[in-house]
């Protein structure tokens, strides 16, 4: 019978993970992924594997993961907290920064509100769109 691509897919994908886990060599893996991508009958492609422990080949193209190994961001996350912790330093600086020059020089355009404005903007987009996306998926 002969192999589909999808079915090479998953079993490079198997020779993949044997080697990841030191079943395989650099050298072995190379020449059994070549073989695998030539293989034109689905009995080819069981040749390729057979020394290596069984595997169901319909499992390897997913991946199991606990939906407790990611949990949700939340507002306080630091994968949120730090871009928004980065933004009030810039921040600050700027402000600062035209703060000295408006004392020293009297400058009083308030060009730090560039920075703050469009950057501002965008963070409260994404912060939002992350939430409501990770509500959504929940719901799921």
């Amino acid at each position: 019978m002969r192999s589909t691509d999808s079915e090479r897919d998953r079993v490079a994908q198997l020779l993949q993970e044997h080697f990841a886990q030191g079943r395989l060599d650099h050298e072995e893996f190379t020449e059994r992924l070549g073989r695998v991508y030539k293989a034109k009958t689905v009995d080819e492609l069981a040749k390729v594997t057979t020394d290596l422990p069984e595997r169901d080949l319909a499992d390897v193209g997913r991946i199991a993961v606990p939906e407790s190994a990611v949990p949700p961001l939340r507002l306080r996350d630091p994968a949120l907290m730090v871009p928004w912790v980065l933004y009030g330093g810039v921040n600050a600086l700027c402000f600062s920064i035209w703060l000295i020059l408006y004392f020293t020089t009297g400058a009083a355009y308030p060009w730090f509100l560039w920075v703050l404005g469009p950057w501002g903007i965008l963070m409260s987009v994404v912060t939002f769109g992350v939430l409501a996306a990770q509500r959504g998926q929940g719901e799921d």
